[in-house]
């Protein structure tokens, strides 16, 4: 996969994506990674991309020539072009999914009143926002999307199985997990995990997450029941 980030704070994302699992997939080629100056896109002395906006009120908007030249210039068939913003569809795990899927991703990293509504009309294919707060800029929720995205990719993980398993890949936390040694300090490993019956540590593992999710994330059990339409339901004989 190809990810290419626009950004008026490159420096930013040097160290996060230079580590652990996104260092080694970029090592390896499964993941090609650019981070872009948006100011490398300006004509004037002072690399103006702002301005302010029509119709007053505080603060600067992104303007639309700088961006338009940007994405035109790093663009192909296959890109998909993502703005970071609040207003952005909810990014969850069912959407990183969505978006491992894709040959070339190009994220769009706002900054302070955000961007000229024309950019969003006319250049981009998706909105993502990764929470009901605000950020100084779009940097870390593109580094947040770039890391969830990374992890999801053949290979990456080495045991792509592990990527299956992790919290809200099936619509629930994930089950407790235990290591060496057996008992510490008084607490024991569950028996069931020691019994090498993979079939019952199975069944265990389920009843966990669910239990798990009802307490801590009540929320995502409803989301489930709501998308289990009757259209989606098997008829029962």
């Amino acid at each position: 996969m190809r990810v290419d980030v626009l950004t008026l704070f490159p420096a930013m994302f040097v160290g996060p994506l230079d580590e652990s699992i996104i260092r080694r997939a970029r090592d390896s080629g499964r993941l090609q990674l650019a981070v872009h100056d948006l100011r490398n896109w300006a004509h004037d002395r002072h690399r103006t991309v702002d301005d302010e906006p029509y119709g007053g009120g505080p603060g600067m908007v992104l303007k639309c020539e700088p961006i338009f030249e940007a994405v035109e210039a790093l663009s192909s068939a296959a890109t998909r072009v993502v703005m970071l913003t609040p207003a952005g569809r909810p990014f969850a795990q069912a959407v990183a999914r969505e978006m491992a899927q894709c040959e070339h991703l190009l994220l769009l990293c706002g900054s302070y009143e955000g961007f000229d509504e024309r950019i969003r009309q006319t250049l981009v294919h998706e909105e993502l926002s990764i929470g009901d707060y605000v950020l100084t800029n779009g940097a870390l929720p593109a580094m947040v999307l770039i890391d969830a995205v990374t992890r999801l990719l053949p290979g990456v993980l080495g045991d792509d199985a592990s990527a299956v398993d992790e919290s809200f890949s099936h619509g629930l936390l994930e089950y407790p997990q235990y290591t060496r040694p057996p008992e510490f300090r008084g607490m024991s490993v569950p028996p069931v995990l020691l019994s090498g019956n993979h079939a019952v540590i199975a069944q265990w593992r389920q009843a966990q997450a669910e239990i798990r999710t009802r307490q801590q994330r009540p929320d995502l059990v409803e989301n489930k029941r709501s998308a289990e339409t009757p259209a989606n339901r098997t008829n029962e004989l």
